[in-house]
């Protein structure tokens, strides 16, 4: 009873909080970041928060202008929604029903669950293993919703969508945010179906963001997306902007595009678009056909772990790095660590990048997954390597996937051609070898600096930036 009555007033005053937010960003903040110090008597974020504050009162800062910039270019009442069902719901009452349901099962419970509408698409992306799937298999409206239910009943309230293109399904997607307004939905979209109808709809319902998927300018995203896809992102984008709604980018960095995602007249570009945010991932090859040349080598991917970094120092747009950034939270966070992917056909798979499964979710629920013998592997070998620049089963160890898939006995449930788990690792195998070397290099000194500084947090911004913690610490 007292826990609820805790939580009850922790709820009500964080509510008190985001609306007195509102009347002066500028100057309740950093009150706000002040009130939180004075109280955490543990001092277990202070220094996460003093980091934070120094940095929004400095009005010169990427962080200042990106956290104003939160106020001025967004409409109010998403992100009233928003800040909602991230802080309120996600955190405050979603991560302690995580943990209890963890600790009740032994076994990894998500933060959040990414699923596919549908494997069609309207594009032929090289190398996208959803390209041959214009009338691809579809997943209906209720079985999402069971399993946002499910979710939610676990403690889970952010959701993500990724496909083939999840807005194939956007009448369905709208619905689900309208049903369900105590979540908040995110999809990784090619963009090219956002109309000012669409936006109509996400000012309506308030708690959908899109990811918009960019290989860089012009020449590099319709070279791999198809001629005019360019232009029919940055315009759909213009709307978004011009409507006052929350938007990222999700790049894609291959050998080939590299430089020109990691440039700052590229950073610059999308902040002027309005992107608020950019998701990073490095290209995988997966599916039997899929072109190993356009991986990266071990040199690009240091060269984006650099860039990214430092661009987190002078940017106004919050980074995230899927594969470099496992030192922040120690090492993978697939497997339902941090979230689990569900494919149209059902299928409950560790990561939207590894395509076996011993599950399906019209056969078990949610948590009977992610108790099966597949993801309990994940559950006993994380991390995959103390070098949490390596974190990836596959990409950085891919001998690691082969051992759990076999011993689980999952089997691939790639959608086009069946591939042996053995036969994926080895197209990794060779790239894994390369960056191993400079990941250790690397590591060696971030360990370095730790010792340096005594710091355990990652901040943006921050002079000892580029330090490890677990989620458990």
């Amino acid at each position: 009873m007292w826990e609820k009555i805790k939580s009850f007033f922790k709820i009500f005053f964080a509510r008190r909080v985001l609306r007195y937010m509102e009347r002066d960003p500028e100057e309740s903040i950093p009150a706000v970041l002040k009130w939180i110090e004075r109280f955490d008597k543990a001092g277990s974020v202070k220094r996460q928060v003093k980091t934070f504050r120094s940095a929004i009162e400095d009005k010169q800062s990427n962080w200042s202008i990106l956290t104003r910039s939160l106020w001025s270019d967004i409409d109010k009442g998403v992100r009233r929604r928003v800040f909602e069902n991230l802080v309120i719901n996600s955190t405050l009452i979603g991560s302690p029903r995580q943990d209890k349901t963890k600790a009740e099962n032994n076994c990894n419970i998500p933060w959040t669950v990414l699923m596919d509408p549908t494997s069609a698409c309207n594009l032929s992306c090289i190398g996208c293993w959803a390209a041959e799937y214009k009338n691809g298999l579809q997943m209906s409206y209720e079985q999402m919703n069971d399993i946002i239910l499910q979710a939610k009943e676990m403690g889970i309230y952010t959701f993500l969508f990724s496909g083939g293109e999840p807005l194939v399904r956007k009448k369905d997607i709208i619905r689900l945010c309208e049903k369900n307004s105590d979540c908040l939905f995110l999809a990784f979209t090619n963009g090219t179906l956002i109309d000012e109808a669409f936006a109509e709809e996400m000012l309506r319902v308030k708690n959908f963001i899109p990811a918009i998927s960019i290989e860089g300018f012009e020449k590099d995203t319709d070279a791999r997306r198809g001629t005019g896809v360019y232009n029919s992102v940055t315009e759909a984008m213009k709307i978004l902007k011009r409507n006052k709604l929350l938007f990222g980018i999700s790049c894609c960095y291959t050998r080939e595009n590299t430089e020109t995602v990691g440039s700052e007249e590229y950073f610059d570009e999308m902040i002027s678009q309005g992107a608020k945010f950019a998701w990073f991932f490095t290209y995988m090859p997966i599916g039997s056909g899929a072109p190993t040349e356009l991986m990266v080598t071990a040199e690009q991917r240091e060269f984006m772990y650099r860039r990214i970094r430092s661009f987190r120092n002078t940017k106004p747009i919050f980074t995230l790095d899927f594969w470099n950034d496992g030192e922040y939270i120690g090492g993978c966070v697939a497997g339902g660590r941090y979230y689990v992917h569900i494919n149209a056909n059902g299928d409950i798979e560790p990561c939207a990048f590894i395509h076996y499964s011993d599950s399906n979710i019209r056969d078990k629920t949610l948590l009977e997954a992610l108790k099966s013998p597949l993801f309990m592997e994940y559950y006993k070998n994380q991390p995959f390597n103390e070098n949490h620049l390596r974190p990836c089963p596959l990409l950085d160890n891919p001998q690691r996937l082969v051992e759990m898939v076999e011993r689980s006995g999952a089997v691939s449930t790639d959608m086009r051609d069946p591939e042996q788990v053995a036969d994926l690792a080895e197209k990794c195998k060779e790239a894994a070898e390369n960056w191993a070397v400079t990941a250790e290099s690397l590591w060696q000194g971030q360990e370095t600096a730790s010792s340096d500084t005594g710091c355990c947090v990652n901040c943006g911004g921050c002079c000892c930036a580029g330090y490890r913690i677990d989620r458990e610490s």
